[in-house]
């Protein structure tokens, strides 16, 4: 055993939720030790290991791919660690219900989507994790911390929280095919549900003075020791300004390009000047499919065809017996995310098929705010949508990533490469003419400078530098979300920091490595995808010539 097998083997036993959503046989009856004493023994031992890690010998010069790929996932793990080592000095864990949360919600859904194993097995699992789940709650209660704790962050969780009976009562049990099995699920269901209404309860009450913002500091570690970028929050933020206003110049010649500003159908009126693509944009939004399901229905339809675009011009090669679903997003998603998401294949597993999410609405939403998430998945912006979850996207990447020999690199990821993937993505295709009208060439730019926003709001939310109402009037004037969607936005960024500028920064990298490699393009996607989701700095080593 190597000390990367030791701390493989450490990890998946320490985080045996994210290990059995991995696909790792043995760890899918347990949600985990959450208590005080678990979080900070883990954090210790992070810290231990990355002493030890960090202690390898370097790789001998010139080294030989073996040498250069065992180095990459040393170097990937050791970033990882760094990472934990320096968040753990703002622990989620005493802020954040999320991580408490997250953990039971994933284990109990995931299973009963992918259905890689026989249902009496799914329900057993989930049996033995539902007897641990008021364990779990009790932990969330115990660890927040009034003065760390952030109202915003509470309220999410609250939101969460409250969608836990229907789902765990009768949602889940739904989801399975034979009658004793599903009376079974729902029994056990049910002291958990009692105690998610107990956690309701006590985060109705909880009064949280501590702040959701992380600060420059640890924001610019993340970014260079985490990420491996070689710069802070405050270069980024300059990035992402540049960025926004390369592409509303760019935007602007397209949107002249329309003409009227009248949207497909729609009678919205002339623009104040043929260049004003934020008119443009509101006009094509109101061309939207007329309900929910309709949406997943469309964006069926643009999955395959994004597919076969890309099997027809070799773009990429296919893992053998990939597949991606499309369906409406988790009802415990939905209060907390109004986006699309994607659901990879467990990559310790042979399966290769995953779930593009349609974002659907929360229950109780009025008829407007159903309208106004229609519109922002209009008819002129499924196409980037479609290709940045599925092909050549998420889907495609995760799916060909699974079939990597490395486990390390199955295991550890960063969204700076896999976010930063599927935007780039998106640009790939409009080059390769996928985005063929100025409708959707203008919705593709609109997806890109949507996350160059994104760049300049959340490192200027975590370094203080602006209100939550200043960024929510940002991203609903600087790029073209309903305000009920800006909303959503920011308060996922103030939850999770550092997350939103991976996509545009990411994409960036990829394409200044591609700029750099000899070969074709179907090789150096192959070749960069496959080498896993690693921070920017590695996967530019895994692909490029040393003297690069």
């Amino acid at each position: 055993m190597t000390p990367l097998d030791d701390f493989l083997a450490w990890y998946l036993a320490e985080h045996p939720v994210r290990a059995a959503l991995l696909g790792a046989d043995g760890y899918d009856h347990t949600l985990g030790d959450f208590s005080e004493a678990g979080f900070t023994a883990r954090e210790r031992a992070a810290e231990q290991w990355l002493l030890r890690l960090s202690a390898e010998p370097a790789m001998p010069s010139p080294a030989g791919p073996d040498e250069l790929a065992d180095e990459i996932d040393r170097e990937l793990v050791v970033s990882f660690l760094r990472g934990s080592v320096a968040s753990a000095r703002w622990p989620d864990w005493r802020r954040d219900p999320a991580p408490y949360l997250g953990a039971i919600f994933g284990s109990m859904f995931t299973p009963f989507q992918q259905r890689l194993k026989p249902e009496v097995e799914l329900v057993e699992a989930a049996v033995a994790r539902l007897a641990e789940v008021p364990a779990v709650l009790a932990a969330c209660r115990a660890n927040l911390d009034p003065a760390l704790a952030a109202d915003l962050l509470v309220k999410r969780g609250l939101d969460q929280a409250r969608t836990a009976r229907r789902f765990l009562t009768s949602t889940l049990p739904g989801e399975v095919r034979d009658a004793d099995l599903r009376v079974r699920l729902a029994r056990a269901a049910e002291p958990a549900a009692d105690a998610f209404d107990e956690l309701v309860t006590f985060l109705e009450s909880f009064t949280a003075s501590g702040s959701w913002r992380m600060g420059e500091e640890l924001y610019s570690t993340l970014l260079r020791e985490r990420e491996m970028l070689g710069y802070g929050a405050s270069e980024l933020h300059e990035k992402g300004r540049k960025a926004w206003d390369e592409l509303d110049a760019r935007m602007r010649e397209v949107a002249a390009r329309l003409g009227s500003a009248s949207g497909p159908g729609q009678g919205s009126g002339p623009r104040e000047s043929p260049d004003d693509w934020r008119a443009a944009m509101e006009a094509l939004m109101d061309d939207h499919p007329p309900t929910l399901e309709a949406m997943r229905a469309e964006y069926a339809a643009e999955t395959l065809r994004a597919r076969d675009f890309v099997r027809d011009r070799g773009l990429v090669t296919f893992p053998e017996g990939e597949e991606c679903q499309v369906l409406p997003s988790p009802e415990f998603q939905r209060p907390i995310l109004a986006v699309a998401s994607y659901l990879a294949p467990p990559p310790l597993t042979t399966s290769r098929s995953g779930v593009f999410f349609v974002p659907f609405t929360p229950d109780g939403f009025t008829g407007e705010q159903v309208r106004q998430r229609l519109r922002t998945n209009s008819r002129a912006q499924m196409p980037s949508i479609a290709v940045h979850e599925a092909y050549p996207g998420h889907h495609w990447h995760l799916a060909w990533m699974a079939g990597s020999p490395r486990t390390v690199r199955k295991v550890f990821r960063t969204p700076y490469f896999v976010e930063g993937w599927a935007l780039y993505v998106e640009k790939m295709m409009h080059e390769q003419g996928y985005f063929d009208t100025p409708e959707t060439e203008l919705a593709h730019l609109d997806c890109r400078i949507f996350r160059a926003a994104r760049m300049v709001v959340d490192t200027a939310l975590h370094c203080g530098e602006m209100t939550i109402e200043e960024a929510e009037e940002f991203m609903a004037t600087k790029a073209s979300l309903s305000p009920g969607t800006a909303v959503g936005e920011v308060s996922r960024y103030c939850a999770w920091p550092t997350q939103a500028p991976s996509y545009l920064t990411g994409a960036l990298e990829i394409e200044r490595i591609r700029d750099e490699y000899q070969g074709d393009l179907r090789t150096f996607h192959d070749t960069i995808a496959g080498s896993g989701g690693l921070p920017l700095g590695l996967a530019s080593k895994a692909i490029l010539p040393p003297s690069a």
